[in-house]
This record gives structure tokens, sequence and C-alpha cells, in this order.
């Protein structure tokens, strides 16, 4: 495989968009640089391209290299953290701001795929399914949460009424979201890159950065290149590596697990998703899965705490895809990848600013709610480099924790905590 290449995944291989831009190998200026060619970057650099900024990208590797090719591709509203989490720790005033975002992200993703004629498979409505009587109760309180801050579009499906929707016995009840949806992941980014690309805005791929320079014009520099800005908005999340010591102390990469089978016959989506919706249960180690815009399951589920790579992948999944749908035994699973994504502490997305010049911007830390955070977090980042700051100064509010122990024990840490709730899970208590 080459250094340029994308993971051996189902999204890598139906990618409409195969080009490798090229690499900065020279001295350029923009309005803004951003680093990291994903849903966080893209969208910042979409919403400033749209209002006449200059704006250059850097990417490492491959648009969408990282979480935002990779993941399940469901629009999941909200934060990892809901809205009540966020009210009682943090005040009713920061509750009701971040409840007034928290359901925009999704609402940006189907204005792109329009306005830009993006084709990924973008099919509505999302399902949470509850695995015991607890969760369903839960899902109550959900609906009730969701409602009272402006989201309508929720219904409560009894346990027979799930059975309409996912053709398994395991769930006790869900809530369907109409306004939820799912897509193929990859292709949007790069729908999203061919976007800015239409704006004006420049994508350099093969093109890590390697070094910030602060000042009040700021330098990035790559291995053969450097961009000068105004600007610099830091979207590498769990693929940052070192550049930013300071961000990497806030957030652990964590990885997860996905497996694609093979087309399934029509008989066989109808019996698994009779309405074509995509699922995620409400285990705190959750399972979500779909169908493909070609008729295959795409299953995923597990987390391995500080990114490390499991060695068979299929084993840790299949599993838990004929737990669920134990009439696919014996299908043949043509993929199988894994991902990053940044947890971090609070479970709360971290936006904020580095540098003696306040013009280093970062946002990172979906905590595996990243396909519409990320999208939320890009205009936020864009109006507040614009002058328009209240809605970034509401998320820079929260506090940003590093994980304890520190980046020896985090791991273990987080691991052990991880382990009580997914005992609490199965227990249903």
């Amino acid at each position: 495989m080459s250094e340029l290449s994308h993971t051996t995944s189902y999204y890598a291989a139906s990618a409409n968009d195969k080009r490798i831009r090229p690499a900065l190998e020279t001295q350029v200026e923009a309005d803004v640089c951003i680093i990291g060619a994903g849903f966080s970057g893209l969208s910042t650099a979409v919403h400033l391209a749209e209002q006449g900024f200059k704006v250059i990208v850097l990417e490492a590797t491959r648009i969408g290299f990282g979480a935002s090719g990779r993941n399940g591709g469901q629009i999941v509203h909200s934060y990892s953290r809901d809205i009540d989490f966020i009210e009682r720790n943090y005040g009713q005033a920061t509750g009701k701001a971040m409840g007034a975002m928290a359901f925009e992200g999704g609402r940006i993703i189907r204005r792109l795929v329009k306005d830009y004629n993006i084709q990924c498979d973008l099919k509505d409505g999302g399902i949470f399914a509850a695995c015991n009587s607890k969760q369903f109760e839960e899902l109550k309180g959900k609906k009730a949460l969701w409602e009272k801050h402006g989201h309508p579009d929720l219904e409560l499906l009894s346990e027979s009424d799930t059975r309409n929707y996912i053709g398994s016995t395991r769930y006790k009840g869900a809530l369907l979201d109409r306004s939820g949806g799912h897509f193929h992941p990859l292709n949007l980014v790069l729908g999203e890159a061919r976007a800015l690309e239409s704006l004006g805005g420049v994508i350099y791929e093969g093109s890590p950065a390697v070094r910030v320079e602060e000042g009040e014009k700021v330098r990035v520099h790559t291995p053969k290149g450097c961009v000068t800005s105004n600007f610099v908005v830091v979207a590498g999340n769990a693929y940052l590596g070192d550049l930013i010591p300071k961000l990497q102390a806030k957030a652990m990469p964590c990885g997860t697990q996905v497996i694609t089978t093979a087309p399934l016959t029509e008989a066989q989506q109808r019996e698994l998703l009779p309405r074509d919706q995509c699922v995620e249960d409400c285990n705190y180690l959750l399972d979500y899965f779909r169908l493909s815009g070609d008729g295959r399951l795409i299953y995923g589920g597990g987390v391995t705490y500080g990114a490390r790579e499991p060695g068979k992948i299929e084993s840790l999944i299949l599993p838990k895809m004929l737990k669920t749908f134990p009439q696919l035994k014996g299908v043949k699973v043509d993929y199988a990848w894994t991902g990053n994504f940044l947890l971090t502490l609070m479970r709360l997305p971290q936006l904020g600013r580095v540098g003696s010049h306040a013009n280093i911007y970062y946002a990172q830390g979906y905590s595996g709610h990243g396909l519409t955070c990320s999208h939320l977090a890009g205009k936020v980042l864009s109006d507040a480099i614009q002058g328009q700051a209240e809605r970034y100064d509401i998320f820079a509010s929260l506090p940003q924790y590093p994980f304890p122990g520190g980046r020896m024990l985090r791991v273990p840490y987080t691991a052990i905590g991880a382990a009580y709730y997914n005992l609490r899970d199965k227990l249903g208590i």
C-alpha cells in the first residue's frame, strides 16, 4: 500500500473520486490555512470560501483519510453527552445555547449535499434501539429532552413496532428520528472537497504540517513548502499526532471497527431493515449498522482505547452482527477496517484557540458524535473567524480536562471505566 492510500475499506473501494491532489512544494499565502481535510476542516473551509475567503487546506495523506472517511455514516444529533448533562454540569444558559445548536449539523450536511449536488447515497431516518427495558425508559427521556429543545420528528416504537424497522428480536423498543439518516461518508467528504475547489479553495494532499510558527501571520510548514495566513484552523483530530502538544494532552485516540458484507439480495435487505434506516443501539459500547447504497450490511462496534490496531477485526465484529441478525450466518464479509476517533474526558467536543496571537483555532474530540458535530464546528469556527464569536464562546467556555493518569495510565483507567458501564448494560441496570 502506498503512503497516500486510504485504508482498505468498502468506502475507499467505492469512492466516487480517486484523484490524488498534488503536494505543497512552494511558499503560498491564504486568508486561512486549515490543517486536516476531514469534515471539521472542510466544513470550516467551505463556509469561509462561500464568504469570499481564500482558503488552503493541508492534508497529511488523503482527503477523508481519518475518521471522516471510515465511520458508520450515520446522522446522529446532539453530542456524546446529551443536553441534560450539559444543563446539570454547566448551567441552564449553557445547556440552552448548546441545545439550540445540537441539531444543526445534520441540516448543514443536507444543505451541502443539495447545494453542491454531492452523490453520497443520502437517505433519511435513524433509529436508537433499546436492548433492555431500562434503555427504553431512557429513550422516553431523550424524546422529551429533544422536543424541549425544539426537535420534533421523533416517535417512540414499542417492541412489536420496532420489528417493522429492524428484523431482529434483540430490541425492547426504539426511538425513531425521522431527521436522522445515513450516507457514504467518504463520498460526502470528497464532495465537500470538490465544493471547496469550486469556490476557489485549494487542497494539498501528502502535505503534513510539521511545524506551526506563531505570529500575527501564522506560518505552517510542510516537508517541502509553507503556507502563510492570517488564521489557522487545526482539524487533525485523532490523527493530529504531536503537532500541537497542548491539544494532545486533552484527548485520547480510540479505535472502532467496521465490517461490510457482500451485497445482499433484495429479500434479505427487506428482512433486515425494511425501511432502509440506520440503527445504533443504546449500550455504552454500542453497535451501529445500516445498508449501503448497493445493498450491503455495514456493521460496526467495539472500542479499542489508545487506538491500537486489533489483530482480527472480522472476528471482533462478526459475532456482534450475528447476535443481531443470526439469519446472516454464512454471509461473506468483503471488507473489514478500523479507524480512530478522539475521546475527551467529558465526552464533549473541544473548540478553542492556542498561540500568543489568538489566531490559531482548533476543533477536536467529538467522542463518537463526529459526523454532525464536525459540520457544526466548521460553521461555528467560520463565524468566529469572521468576528461572530458568540457561539464559539459557548463551546470554548466548556472545561477541557486532561485524562487522569497522563499518557501512560489514561488507557487502562478509561478501559476500566468502560468495562464497568458495559457490565451495567449487560445486566440491564
